[in-house]
């Protein structure tokens, strides 16, 4: 069986489209692929970001920040922007590919102390993790064959 190939993208490729991509390869990856890039990479992967990953067992420490540029000629099933800033920038420079918008507040931008700011990545990466496992699940449902009912009518 092939695998359907994701690729999750957001602005800095720091915290959101990395916890998407980390979901989706731990919880999906029988059947699922997925990759992350921003269209203005930030370098790293938040240090937050790969602590709240840790506590539901995804390690993203390997990780890096990436450019989409590195993907423009790659060719994915879909592709996920997962902030308003990259869902515009998408069409522009993106390759192949059908785009789905599904935006998620900016946790790096949380404020207050390390405990809020904590909070704020945990409520955003259960959002994504919903969401995200959700979509590729009926995507997967879709893409599969209808079975053939087939009714015989006898007189």
């Amino acid at each position: 069986m092939t695998k359907k190939r994701v690729l999750f993208l957001c602005t800095g490729n720091s915290a959101r489209s990395q916890m998407a991509e980390g979901i989706v390869n731990h919880y999906l990856g029988q059947s699922w692929q997925a990759f992350s890039a921003g269209v203005n990479p930030a370098g790293a992967v938040h240090p937050l970001a790969i602590a709240v990953m840790a506590e539901i067992g995804i390690d993203l420490t390997e990780h890096r920040s990436k450019s989409a540029e590195e993907f423009r000629y790659s060719a994915f099933d879909l592709v996920v922007t997962v902030c308003d800033h990259a869902a515009r920038h998408c069409p522009t420079w993106l390759g192949a590919g059908e785009i789905i918008h599904l935006g998620f507040p900016d946790p790096a931008a949380a404020e207050g102390g390390s405990a809020a700011k904590m909070q704020i990545f945990r409520q955003v990466r259960d959002a994504i993790h919903r969401e995200i496992v959700m979509l590729l699940t009926d995507w997967d449902r879709q893409s599969q064959p209808q079975p053939f009912a087939f009714v015989a009518e006898f007189a």
